[in-house]
């Protein structure tokens, strides 16, 4: 994704600044919206899709304790899952204890003449403890840099140097979203397999994923028909596999500019995608940075960090920083809010670009490693462990 410093006002950077988390009526699985909800029965909490574990409920022996509320006519009476549910005017609520890893919960409002239900779809997360997904978008220059310097080792490339010792002082894992091509020529074909050994030999922390086919055009897949998607996927991951092994090749979880058809969800999830993360941010009165998704499931991403998209499998992520649009003196105040949030706190998703780590890039930024530096040191100083999101659910055990 094209993003620019301080002094430049193109890209996402400008795109982050000028946008602010916007709040849309709610649309829930059975269709109402809350003007509808004297007439009709609405699960209201929890929502659709909504990923849950110890910080949404209570934990009980073999299950999580978990509040469910909503709307019906005053008039009825109101049961989730069998249990009763308190009424209070048009509201009711009650609890329900999760036990599977995927639960429906279906409300169910009985009056005189008819039968209604509202039916809502959540996971529990039984095993879920803190933890971080570290992700570098735009990924080519250090590939060309190693291919056309013939490094005696792969990590004689400073910007691997540097990943390097990050891994070595916060055991972080880090995946790279790599192009096929950069403006002047330069292509994966290019890359030489004589450094397969050493890739695979640090495939534990460092994975290589598809971003997309180069960095421009700007916003390649919004409108791409899903088999052009697919295309460039299945040529990165060729050449992937060719130079590095397939131990190093990772499901991709950022597409380029977090754009694309909502019907390549399912043919993504067919190649073994898992995760996309984005942006889930307003413009303009506009959801973007967002895959296309409709706005009311943005507005929750952007508010609880990870959503299932039950149809195609894939959980939708929200980036919590992206460290080249954020000053050091910034970080801290951008991800100690998000720890402490119960709604946010869970899983923290860092991601950076690698262009702004070259000297020879217009818009360098002198200070992008310190920046690394602060957010990683937070997160493990805060008690979060280093995953890979393609890996179980999100990163932990499933």
């Amino acid at each position: 994704m094209k993003t620019t410093s301080t002094n430049h006002t193109i890209g996402r950077r400008e795109f982050l600044q000028a946008t602010s988390a916007g709040a849309g009526s709610l649309l829930f699985a059975t269709g109402a919206v809350a003007s509808e909800a004297k007439t009709s029965i609405t699960i209201e909490k929890p929502f659709h899709g909504a990923i849950l574990n110890r910080r949404h409920g209570s934990e009980v022996t073999g299950g999580l304790r978990i509040p469910v509320s909503g709307t019906a006519p005053a008039d009825v009476a109101v049961s989730v899952n069998g249990t009763k549910a308190t009424r209070n005017g048009t509201a009711f609520s009650t609890e329900i204890v999760l036990r599977d890893k995927e639960t429906d919960i279906v409300a169910v409002a009985r009056g005189s003449s008819e039968k209604q239900e509202s039916r809502v779809r959540v996971v529990w997360d039984r095993h879920s403890v803190p933890r971080y997904h570290f992700s570098l978008d735009d990924n080519s220059f250090f590939l060309r840099d190693i291919a056309q310097k013939k490094y005696a080792s792969l990590f004689d490339c400073f910007y691997l140097k540097m990943l390097r010792r990050f891994h070595e002082k916060y055991k972080t894992k880090f995946v790279l979203n790599i192009y096929f091509t950069t403006a002047d020529g330069f292509s994966l074909r290019d890359f030489p397999d004589r450094y397969k050994a050493e890739w695979q030999d640090n495939a534990d922390w460092l994975q290589l994923a598809f971003h997309a086919h180069a960095n421009e055009p700007a916003r390649p897949y919004q409108d791409a028909p899903p088999e052009k998607l697919i295309a460039d996927l299945k040529q990165v991951n060729e050449q992937i596999v060719r130079f590095a092994g397939e131990e190093v090749c990772s499901p991709p979880t950022n597409l380029h500019w977090a754009m694309c058809r909502p019907s390549a969800f399912k043919p993504l999830n067919e190649q073994g995608v898992r995760v996309l993360s984005g942006y889930f941010r307003q413009i303009g009165g506009k959801w973007d940075i967002n895959y296309r998704i409709d706005g009311t499931r943005s507005d929750y991403i952007s508010q609880h960090d990870m959503l299932k998209d039950f149809d195609s499998g894939i959980i939708f992520t929200n980036d919590d920083i992206v460290c080249n649009s954020v000053p050091v003196h910034q970080i801290a105040e951008t991800l100690v809010p998000l720890a402490e949030n119960p709604n946010r706190a869970e899983i923290m998703l860092l991601l950076t670009h690698e262009q702004y780590f070259w000297p020879f890039y217009k818009n360098y930024i002198p200070d992008h490693e310190e920046r690394l530096e602060v957010a990683l040191r937070l997160v493990t100083e805060r008690g979060y462990k280093p995953v890979f999101f393609h890996e179980g659910l999100l990163g932990g055990a499933e």
